[in-house]
C-alpha cells in the first residue's frame, strides 16, 4: 500500500489482427497496467490506443514498455504515447519489426537486460528472454510476484516460433535460464489468454 492505493495489476484485453509473413490472424491481447492511484506503467500497446489510455484513467504513465515488435503488441504504441505523454520502450533487436509498423517514428528508449524501471515505488525489472523474437524480453516485479512474459511463456508452455525472427531452442532456453529460475509462486502473466505460473510451468518447457 502507498500513499496513492495499493500497487496492483489490471488487464485490458483488446482485438484486432496480428500479421507477418504474409499471412493475418484474429487476435485477443492483453495489456497490463501496473501501478497504484497515481501512476502506471503500460505493458504493450495492443491495438487501441484509446482503450488503454480510458483504463490509465487520467493517471501519470510512467512508460510503454513493448515486450517485443510483433505488430499486435506496438500497433497502438504511438498513437498511446500521444495520448499519455509516455516514452515508448523497446529492446534494439526488435528494430527492423517495429520500423515495419512505424516507419516514421522510432521508439523513445531501449531496453536492456537487467534494467530496472520504477512505478509507484516498486521495481520492474527487464529479463531478456529471445526466442519468440530476437528482442523479446519479460518484466519481473518481485513485489507483486510477478512476472510478464509477452508471448515467451503462456498458459502451457512457450510461445510460438514458427515464424521469421523466431528460433524455438533459443525461447527454450530462455524460459528456462531466465524465467523458470524464478520463485515457483511467480504469477505470470502473459501476452494473449489466461495467467499460469512458474511452478505449473516447469513441466511444460523441455529439457536442455
Amino acid at each position: 500500500m502507498t500513499a496513492n492505493g495499493p500497487v496492483r495489476t489490471e488487464r485490458v484485453v483488446t482485438s484486432g489482427t496480428f500479421s507477418l509473413d504474409g499471412e493475418t490472424f484474429d487476435v485477443d491481447n492483453n495489456v497490463w497496467l501496473i501501478g497504484d492511484d497515481a501512476e502506471v506503467l503500460i505493458v504493450d500497446a495492443a491495438h487501441d490506443a484509446a482503450a488503454v489510455a480510458s483504463a490509465a484513467g487520467g493517471r501519470r504513465v510512467t512508460a510503454i514498455v513493448c515486450t517485443h515488435g510483433h505488430d499486435d503488441h506496438i500497433g497502438a504504441a504511438a498513437e498511446l504515447a500521444g495520448l499519455t505523454g509516455a516514452p515508448v520502450l523497446l529492446h534494439p533487436a526488435d528494430r527492423e519489426l517495429w520500423s515495419a509498423v512505424h516507419p516514421d517514428r522510432k521508439p523513445d528508449g531501449d531496453l536492456g537486460d537487467g534494467l530496472v524501471l520504477d512505478v509507484a515505488g516498486v521495481s520492474v525489472r527487464v529479463v531478456h528472454t529471445p526466442g519468440h523474437t530476437w528482442g523479446s524480453c519479460s518484466l519481473h516485479v518481485p513485489f507483486l510476484d510477478a512476472v510478464f512474459t509477452g508471448d515467451t511463456l503462456f498458459h502451457g508452455g512457450p510461445g510460438a516460433t514458427g515464424r521469421s525472427y523466431s528460433h524455438r531452442p533459443t525461447i527454450e532456453s530462455s524460459i528456462r535460464e531466465r524465467l523458470l529460475v524464478l520463485p515457483a509462486g511467480t504469477v505470470v502473466h502473459t501476452g494473449h489468454g489466461p495467467d499460469t505460473t512458474i511452478g505449473a510451468e516447469r513441466a511444460n518447457v523441455p529439457h536442455a
